[in-house]
């Protein structure tokens, strides 16, 4: 009986260039709640896609010299590639240069206009270049950029917004009275707390300053702003039409039942998404899940070297369920994930190929070496059984709470505790002891079934999470995966059944040291790959030659040692960063200086993301008085190298140096 329809999305995946294994993490979790959907009995639609819009992909289609158009299509067919890869189910990978979409995407500008929501002004103001960004005398910073500390020059720009502000108090209701609208909680907080409640700002909605994204039709030297392009897939995916005649589908599948996004984009999906809905006149999605981030755990990994950590690359090593097992089990609820090759090898050797692995294998050996390979369920029963019966009948309904919160990690902890503790019945149970006594054959008949019946039920609750494995170890046992109704109780594994005569070895134990060596070759022939590739090649050798560019600066003032000597310089490492909400511009990152963590605020952005910057060691000048940039607390500098077009460089040191060593 179907339970009824769930419409799931994920965020659409950005064209800049190939997603790294944090933004892979989104549509692997996405795709194990619709799994799980589909077998509870959900007619599930699952919808991703691709972002193709705007002034970057533009930029970058004329580095590499085609067309914007040539750039997105190499970029979503590299994304599409990775999403089968990781064996996601979706049911729909819609893109926003699809003419469908750019169609409605004009009609619901036009519509927005005529009925007074959005409206023709300019941006005015001192404008930060670098920055690309606008701002008022009150804002600024000693009369400077309060992002990145530089000049402003008075500038202005024509644009259209929307007006935020209308829908305000409508959309503050409808958090306040929904209270599962914005998951988890301390995201609807922060949006709250930070944006609603002071006010809202209206939105620039449209940009002249390039070509590559949809015209507004009624003005073509607009193009429509990111947000109200790309937001819209959701409803543009699944036959919505501005004109009031949509189709079946969208009359089905909307409001969707979540919208799952990184916790990056958390402020455009819980304010803009949902006012814009609201001028529409349609209802708000039930709801929107910021997920946490998943971040390097060891500190040795950006884009500049060559070595950040793709889907494909760790599939290689560790095959696809591995990789969806782990970026799953270590992603906590609500704080950041760490992933590291020591971590996955370590999990790959105990959870996957000892726990679970090993399991199957040595029940499938008992059964062929004491039976034939026939389970028979002889119905001996011992007072140790209860517990194991319990434990595999009770599974389900913790698994299915832990869904419904979309508590993805714990799930998976309950499925395996449930082979935790298949794995103890064998160790209390013996059933080498027993298969030496001829009288007690029919009693180890019955713990062989016991384990049977709990590896199958368990299998079957792991089929969202881990589909290849959880196929693999019922084809083993000669039976399909159990529906999730028949989980609730014992005893489906029909007796007599005869399992495989030789087993297959799920998951192979890996050797840490081989493994980081394989990696370590692997980064350096991406790295050697890079360099090739670098246009910047030729300027770093002339550099070497002494015939490198140079700039010169503005003098400063000349300051004595003493005053020099009160600036306390030492070696931080990042060890988490995220963009700060309130700006554009702002990275908050986390620096650990010897024995202690500062937080530290700092206008680069546009130069680093927050997975580039963790892992790093940097120079900080460390006694620098607190100070709040964009509501945010910041207790030091991050000493950057400019150039002379604005481009930041981190400072970092030449050799390895131990976090808190002190720059003198």
């Amino acid at each position: 009986m179907c339970k009824g329809k769930y419409y799931i999305t994920t965020a659409i995946a950005y064209t800049s260039g190939k997603p790294h294994i944090g933004n892979s993490y989104e549509i692997v979790l996405a795709d194990s709640i619709a799994r799980f959907k589909r077998k509870d009995g959900y007619d599930v639609f699952f919808q991703t896609g691709t972002d193709e819009h705007g002034q970057k992909i533009e930029l970058k289609a004329q580095e590499a010299g085609i067309t914007p158009k040539e750039y997105v299509d190499n970029v979503a067919g590299t994304i599409r590639k990775l999403w089968d890869l990781m064996d996601t189910s979706y049911d729909n990978f819609v893109r926003t240069t699809d003419k469908p979409h750019e169609k409605q995407v004009q009609k619901i500008f036009k519509k927005l206009y005529e009925q007074g929501d959005i409206y023709k002004g300019a941006y005015e103001g001192l404008y930060c270049t670098p920055c690309e960004s606008f701002w008022t005398e009150s804002q600024l910073v000693d009369g400077k950029c309060p992002d990145c500390g530089r000049e402003v020059k008075p500038a202005k720009e024509e644009a259209y917004f929307f007006k935020m502000s209308k829908y305000a108090d409508r959309l503050i209701e409808h958090i306040n009275t929904h209270p599962e609208f914005i998951q988890p909680v301390s995201r609807k907080n922060e949006m709250m707390n930070n944006f609603l409640l002071p006010g809202l700002q209206d939105l620039c909605v449209s940009r002249t300053s390039f070509k590559w994204g949809v015209p507004v039709d009624f003005d073509d030297r607009h193009v429509v702003y990111v947000w109200l392009d790309a937001l819209t897939n959701y409803i543009t995916g699944i036959g919505y039409e501005c004109d009031g005649e949509s189709g079946e589908q969208y009359k089905k599948l909307w409001p969707a039942d979540l919208h799952l996004i990184g916790k990056d984009i958390i402020r455009f999906h819980t304010i803009y998404w949902p006012i814009f809905l609201m001028a529409l006149g349609e209802p708000l999605p039930k709801q929107i899940f910021g997920h946490p981030w998943l971040l390097q755990g060891d500190g040795k990994m950006s884009k500049s070297k060559g070595n950040v950590l793709y889907a494909d690359d760790l599939v290689d090593f560790f095959g696809v369920d591995a990789v969806r097992y782990f970026v799953l089990h270590e992603m906590p609820f609500e704080n950041d994930g760490v992933i590291s090759w020591e971590l996955m090898v370590e999990r790959l050797n105990s959870d996957l190929a000892n726990t679970l692995g090993n399991l199957v294998n040595r029940t499938i050996s008992m059964s062929n070496k004491y039976f034939g390979g026939e389970v028979w369920n002889k119905g001996i029963e011992d007072s140790m059984d209860a517990d194991l019966k319990a434990v595999v009948a009770g599974t389900y309904e913790k698994v299915c709470g832990k869904m419904e919160n979309l508590r993805v990690a714990d799930a998976i902890t309950d499925i395996f505790a449930l082979f935790k503790r298949c794995n103890k019945y064998i160790d209390e149970t013996e059933p080498w002891k027993l298969a030496k006594d001829e009288a007690k054959k029919d009693r180890l008949a019955t713990v062989l079934y016991n384990l049977t019946e709990g590896i199958m039920a368990g299998a079957s609750l792991l089929e969202p999470f881990m589909p290849t494995t959880a196929a693999k170890i019922a084809a083993q046992l000669n039976t399909s995966l159990y529906e999730f109704e028949e989980l609730k109780g014992f005893g489906k594994y029909p007796s007599g059944n005869k399992v495989t005569e030789k087993p297959e070895i799920l998951f192979t134990r890996l050797d840490i040291k081989e493994v980081l060596e394989k990696a370590e070759a692997l980064f350096e022939a991406k790295k050697a790959e890079m360099g090739k590739a670098d246009e910047g090649g030729k300027e770093e050798a002339a550099a070497e030659e002494g015939l490198g560019e140079v700039i010169d600066i503005e003098a400063k003032p000349e300051i004595t040692y003493d005053e020099f000597a009160k600036m306390q310089f030492q070696v931080g490492e990042i060890i988490a960063c995220e963009a700060v909400p309130k700006s554009k511009k702002l990275l908050c990152s986390k620096v650990r200086i010897g024995s202690q963590v500062k937080q530290i605020v700092s206008g680069i952005k546009q130069h680093y993301t927050p997975e580039e910057m963790v892992g790093k060691k940097v120079m900080v000048l460390v006694n620098l008085k607190p100070a709040t940039l964009a509501g945010v607390v910041s207790e030091g500098m991050l000493l950057c190298a400019e150039d002379g077009d604005g481009k930041l460089a981190l400072v970092t040191p030449e050799k390895t140096m131990p976090s808190g060593a002190e720059i003198c």
